[in-house]
């Protein structure tokens, strides 16, 4: 038998989406072992002055308890 916990975390990129989605799960995993899954619950974007300056993800992230 397994247990898993899901934890949420927000991240951000100047680049894209993808690349706070990749920031993230990387950030986690250098304290959360055993990352089985995320799921992007909502995207954001900073503008200023008509650009997009900051991409915003919040997702919420499973690992298996040992």
């Amino acid at each position: 038998m397994s247990v898993a916990k899901t934890i949420e975390i927000s991240a951000s990129s100047k680049k894209s989406f993808d690349d706070a989605i990749k920031a993230g799960v990387a950030k986690a995993a250098e304290s959360l072992a055993n990352i089985t899954g995320a799921w992007v619950q909502d995207q954001e974007v900073v503008v200023s002055k008509g650009k997009i300056t900051e991409y915003r993800v919040r997702m919420k992230l499973t690992f298996v308890l040992k």
